[in-house]
């Protein structure tokens, strides 16, 4: 999985768009970072700005949006209602999919140490990148404000974590943070109360209500001895919520934030909701998501509702965003379009058809052509991908059997297994021929000199190197769905067992032919030992998948008699 992060800084101006256009100029020029939503707001006199990218195109972008607002906002004209310190005030990182919160954080202090060395600008790490307790709280970092900042900066225990421990007049501070992704979720009632949207609101956020003598509505509120409101806690960690009122949608909503999805997720919030509401004589009607969402919570959701009908999760990533749609209602007040809300949709390049997304007669037509490419690596990609899914086909049909209710977990489980082995097969369709469109790059490099020369050589040895690790995964993939469809051949639905056996052909005629592949780039390669060893573990899967085809023909035969 692609390692996505996302940066939300928040920068000082929020009237004069001009200023604010060339810092966002600074974003969109950085190749592999997107800019998603700018936020300006007058009374508070700040912008919030959004985009997201791979880590080192993020912090790269974040940089120099950090350096622009410093050479074009001062401070020292910045009145505004909400708390700040610094032209660019704060700078969290988020992480998006395939990357840890300790890694983000260590991309956070990378930018931090680079604000302050090379911009001369005080900068303070808070929440999960803060190199000190007291400094994991926003608010404590920000105290003071812009206004006490020069006498805050001459306290050594507010020392800056990066950068001078000296007042810049014009840029002020900056805080740069890694955090938790926050979800912004309203729950849809049939209902147009406030005080009863409130009140499941308080049923369910972390805070709670606060706690009353007697009568829990109109009993005076329970004090502890520092003389601050003692709160019976809700049923939700890491949840924030309110009750309001809509008047464009004439509906009592719960505002929810969900200030950590790992523990709180999307479902979990949604399923609370509806059962306290429901015991408070009020049905939940459908919910709405607003701003973005990672991928994985909508798919998480999507499994957890297929789970409680005792489905098969083992089904297209589409299907699981369907389900998760159609149970959460997101689509109860307007249009849900998972590819102007799901993150990583709105990240895909589609300025270029993949080969994935033709039809069967134009891949047929595609690979026809006096195109080189798809040539057989991009078709082996495919046939295996067919392969795989008749087996996990397979697996669902025999999830859904009559009579095998008790089983269905068993099947889902293989399904789902399947299912990732088939969606790296179809990327391998695509990336293989772009492994063959990188040697043809490479051979079209000058090479008039004897540097030029040189590079050109690195060049092509390492697109074909890549150009043999590509089918030689294909080969990986196809043999280990064999796997699954041996399973499928002796415990699946009997009816379907030739289903699994073509399934083999598939698979077998995958390896064989990516193998091809893997010999006929590796004879243009110079690198004896590279080869070497490619070819002799090609021999072996090649070898293994033969013996492995015949096994599952054996046992779909036995079974057709």
């Amino acid at each position: 999985m692609k390692k996505l992060i996302e940066c939300v800084p928040n920068f000082s101006e929020g009237c004069n768009m001009n200023v604010i256009k060339q810092i966002t100029d600074q974003i969109e020029s950085v190749e592999g970072a997107r800019l998603l939503d700018v936020d300006p707001g007058k009374a508070t006199n700040r912008t919030v700005v959004t985009f997201v990218g791979e880590p080192e195109a993020v912090i790269e972008a974040a940089f120099l949006a950090v350096k622009k607002a410093s050479e074009i906002i001062d401070m020292r004209n910045h009145k505004g209602e909400h708390p700040r310190m610094g032209a660019t005030d704060v700078c969290p990182l988020i992480p998006i999919a395939g990357i840890t919160m300790e890694e983000t954080s260590k991309f956070a202090r990378k930018l931090a140490e680079r604000i302050g060395k090379e911009l001369s600008i005080p900068v303070y790490c808070y929440e999960n990148a803060a190199l000190t307790e007291e400094r994991r709280n926003l608010a404590n970092c920000r105290a003071g404000e812009y206004e006490g900042l020069q006498k805050k900066l001459s306290d050594p225990k507010w020392k800056p974590d990066f950068g001078p421990a000296k007042f810049n007049a014009t840029a002020g501070a900056t805080a740069v943070g890694a955090r938790d992704f926050l979800v912004a979720y309203n729950v849809n009632l049939n209902s147009t109360s406030v005080r009863r949207a409130n009140a499941i609101a308080f049923d369910i956020r972390e805070k709670g209500r606060p706690k009353r003598e007697g009568n829990q509505v109109t009993g005076k509120i329970v004090k502890n001895e520092k003389g601050e409101t003692v709160n019976i806690p809700g049923t939700l960690k890491a949840v924030k919520a309110i009750g309001w009122y809509i008047e464009e949608y004439g509906i009592a909503q719960i505002s929810i934030n969900l200030t950590n999805i790992n523990i709180t997720p999307v479902h979990v919030a949604f399923e609370e909701a509806s059962k306290k509401a429901q015991e408070r004589g009020i049905r939940v009607t459908g919910s709405e998501l607003v701003g973005l969402i990672p991928l994985k919570a909508m798919l998480d959701a999507g499994k957890y509702f297929l789970k409680k009908q005792q489905r098969s999760v083992g089904i297209s990533e589409e299907e699981i965003i369907k389900i998760a749609v159609k149970s959460l209602g997101l689509d109860d007040l307007k249009p849900f379009n998972p590819k102007e809300k799901i993150i990583e949709y709105l990240l895909e390049n589609n300025s270029k058809m993949k080969l994935i997304d033709f039809t069967c007669k134009g891949f047929a037509n595609e690979t026809a052509s006096e195109s080189p490419a798809p040539g057989g690596g991009s078709i082996s990609a495919y046939i295996g991908a067919l392969g795989i899914s008749l087996g996990t086909m397979v697996a669902n049909l025999s999830s859904h059997k009559a009579g095998w209710d008790e089983r269905w977990e068993e099947f889902s489980d293989w399904a789902e297994k399947g299912q990732v082995i088939k969606d790296k097969l179809l990327f391998l369709v695509d990336e293989d021929t772009n492994a063959f469109n990188k040697i043809m790059d490479s051979f079209k490099l000058p090479k008039s000199t004897d540097a030029e020369k040189k590079l050109r050589t690195e060049a092509v040895n390492a697109a074909t190197k890549y150009a043999i690790e590509i089918p030689f995964k294909v080969m990986e993939a196809a043999y280990e769905s064999m796997e699954i469809i041996k399973v499928m051949a002796e415990k699946g639905n009997p009816n379907s067992v030739s289903d699994a056996g073509v399934g083999a052909l598939c698979a077998r005629s995958a390896v064989m032919g990516a193998f091809l592949n893997v010999k006929i780039n590796a004879s243009g390669l110079n690198d004896p030992d590279f080869v070497k060893e490619k070819i002799q573990k090609g021999q072996e899967i090649e070898k293994k998948t033969i013996a492995l085809e015949k096994e599952i023909l054996e046992i779909v035969n036995s079974k057709i008699k």
